[in-house]
C-alpha cells in the first residue's frame, strides 16, 4: 500500500481522545505524529534528548542529520496535509521548489533514466531545515509543548502492568520526572529501547527482520550555480558497490553523499572523496567535486550496518497506550530516501487509526493498519539492497522474477518517458510495485530493448542542457506547483 491507497487526512474525523499524549522524539517522525494527536488531545508533549533552538542545527544525538535527506512525492503531499503551507514555509526560510522531470539526473543499469512526462515539483532543503520547518508549525499550536533537552528514562504501567500510563524523564541533569499519559508515542528512532522493554516487562519482542549490508556513507557540500539545481543519483548496483547523490539546497550549496555496501570505511578527507567520485562509472560527480568550491574541507561520516523492520503487527499481545512509528518501527537503507516520507506516511496511518477506534487497542490496529504501507518501501529497499547482503540472499521464485522485470524495465527507462514515470511514482511511494505491471506498462517493457550495444559503454555524463528555467521561487509559483496526490 502506498499514498495512492491511504485515504486523506482529514482533522474533523478525530474527536475527544485524551488529555495527554507524549512523543518520545523530536525526529520528522514525532514531530508528525505530534501533529495528528494534536487533533484529538488536549495536550501533546514532544521529549527531545537534544537542544532544540529555533533554527536550522543538526542534532547531536542524531548524526544522520548532517546527511543529504530527500522528500518524495508521498512524504511531500503527506507534509503538506498536515501543516498547510509547508512548502510556502519551507521556501520562505531559503528551501527550494525543484521540478524533478527536467532536473532529475538518475544513472540506472548503464544508462540514465529518461525525464518524465509531467512536472514534479519537489522540495529540496537540509534535513536540519525540514524539521526546523515542522518544528516552528508545531510550536503554534497551543496544545504542543517540546521538551529539550530532556531525556527518556522508562515507561510507567499501571499495577497489571497491561497499559503504559506515562513516562520517566530526566531534564538536563536534574532529577526525573514523571509525566502521565493517555497515550505515548516512541519515535525514538533505531536505537529504540521498547522490544527490549516488552520482553522485559512479560510481553514478546517483535519478531525483527534484517537485511545486513555494513554500509558506510560520507557527505560534504559544495557551492551551487544559482541557476544549477540537478538532483543527482548513482546509486549503487551489483556488483557495483559504490554509488552517490548530490541535492541541491539552501544557501546555493549542493549537499553531496558518498555510499559503499560492504565497507569497512568511507573517505575521511577532499583527496579520498575525490578518488571515491572518480571511481563512478560517471563524471559528473568527480567533476562537480573536483571544480565547484567546497563549503568546508570537514567529511562527515556514518555507518548504517542493516535495514531493519520490527514486526511488531505479528505481536499477539501489546500493552495498552503504546504506539511505535518512524524508524523505531521501520529503518530502511538512506541510499533510498524514504525515511522522511516514510515517517509521514506513518503518522497519517495513525490519525486514520485514532479516528476509527480512539484509544481501545490503538496500538495493535495501528500496527496492522501501517503494515501494508511499511511493505512497499521494505520491498523496494530489501529487495535492491540483496545483492549486497552479507547474510542469506535467498529469494522466492515471484520475486526473482519480478527483480528481473524490474531490471528489464530500469534498462527501458534509459529510452521511454511514460516507462521512466511509472518508475518515478513507486519509488516516490505514490504507488505500490505492483502499478509496474500494468498492462500500458507491461507493454511497453517487453518490446525488445534497443542501443544495448552500446550501453556496455555507459556515458559518463550527463548535459544540464534539458533544464529549463528553474521553477519561481515566489509564494504563487509554489501554490501552482505543489505536489498532489495520485488520483
Amino acid at each position: 500500500m502506498t499514498l495512492a491507497g491511504v485515504d486523506r487526512y482529514d482533522p474533523g474525523r478525530v474527536g475527544d481522545v485524551g488529555g495527554r499524549a507524549v512523543v518520545l522524539g523530536g525526529s520528522v517522525a514525532g514531530l508528525c505524529a505530534a501533529r495528528v494527536l494534536a487533533d484529538g488531545f488536549d495536550e501533546v508533549v514532544v521529549v527531545e534528548r537534544d537542544p532544540l533552538p529555533d533554527r536550522p542545527v543538526a542534532r547531536d544525538g542524531a548524526p544522520q542529520t548532517s546527511h543529504p535527506h530527500a522528500l518524495l512525492t508521498a512524504g511531500q503531499a503527506v507534509l503538506e496535509d498536515l501543516f498547510v503551507g509547508f512548502g510556502e514555509d519551507l521556501i520562505r526560510a531559503g528551501g527550494l521548489v525543484v521540478d524533478t522531470t527536467r532536473n532529475f539526473v538518475e544513472y540506472q543499469r548503464g544508462g540514465f533514466v529518461a525525464p518524465g512526462t509531467e512536472r514534479t515539483p519537489t522540495y529540496c532543503a537540509t534535513r536540519p531545515l525540514f524539521e526546523h520547518v515542522l518544528r516552528r508549525r508545531l510550536r503554534e499550536r497551543d496544545a504542543v509543548r517540546l521538551l529539550s533537552p530532556c531525556r527518556f528514562v522508562g515507561y510507567r504501567t499501571d499495577d497489571a502492568g497491561r497499559a503504559v500510563t506515562g513516562v520517566t524523564v530526566r531534564d538536563g541533569d536534574g532529577p526525573t520526572e514523571t509525566l502521565a499519559a493517555d497515550l505515548v508515542v516512541d519515535a525514538t528512532g533505531r536505537a529504540s529501547r521498547t522490544p527490549e522493554w516488552l520482553d522485559d516487562a512479560g510481553y514478546d519482542a517483535p519478531p525483527t527482520d534484517r537485511v545486513e549490508i555494513d554500509l558506510q556513507y560520507s557527505s560534504v557540500r559544495i557551492e551551487r550555480p544559482p541557476a544549477d539545481r540537478r538532483v543527482v543519483s548513482v546509486p549503487p548496483d551489483p556488483p557495483r558497490t559504490r554509488g552517490a547523490a548530490l541535492i541541491p539546497v539552501e544557501d546555493g550549496r549542493w549537499e553531496v553523499i558518498l555510499a559503499e555496501m560492504r565497507a569497512d570505511g568511507g573517505p575521511t578527507d577532499r583527496a579520498g572523496v575525490v578518488a571515491f567520485a572518480e571511481d563512478l562509472p560517471v563524471d559528473l560527480v568527480g567533476d562537480l567535486l573536483r571544480d565547484r568550491p567546497w563549503v568546508s574541507d570537514d567529511v562527515a561520516r556514518y555507518p548504517f550496518p542493516a535495514s531493519v523492520r520490527r514486526r511488531y503487527e505479528s505481536l499477539d499481545r501489546f500493552p495498552e497506550g503504546l504506539v511505535v512509528t518512524g524508524d523505531a518501527m521501520a529503518s530502511f537503507n538512506p541510499v533510498y530516501g524514504q525515511g522522511m516520507s516514510v515517517a509521514a506516511l506513518d503518522a497519517l496511518v495513525l490519525h486514520h487509526a485514532l479516528a476509527t477506534g480512539g484509544l481501545d487497542r490503538l496500538g495493535p490496529r495501528f500496527f496492522d493498519r501501517v503494515a501494508p504501507v511499511l511493505d512497499t518501501p521494505w520491498q523496494l529497499a530489501a529487495g535492491a539492497d540483496r545483492g549486497f547482503a552479507t547474510g542469506d540472499g535467498s529469494a522466492s521464485l515471484g520475486t526473482r522474477l519480478f527483480e528481473r522485470y524490474f531490471d528489464r524495465l530500469l534498462r527501458r527507462a534509459h529510452e521511454d518517458s511514460a516507462v521512466a514515470a511509472a518508475y518515478q511514482e513507486v519509488v516516490g511511494l505514490e504507488r505500490p510495485p505492483t502499478a509496474l505491471l500494468r498492462p500500458a506498462v507491461l507493454a511497453r517493457v517487453l518490446l525488445p530493448l534497443g542501443g544495448d550495444a552500446e550501453r556496455t559503454g555507459p556515458p559518463r555524463t550527463a548535459s544540464p542542457a534539458s533544464q529549463g528555467p528553474p521553477l519561481a521561487d515566489d509564494e504563487g509559483a509554489v501554490e501552482r506547483d505543489r505536489p498532489q496526490r495520485p488520483t
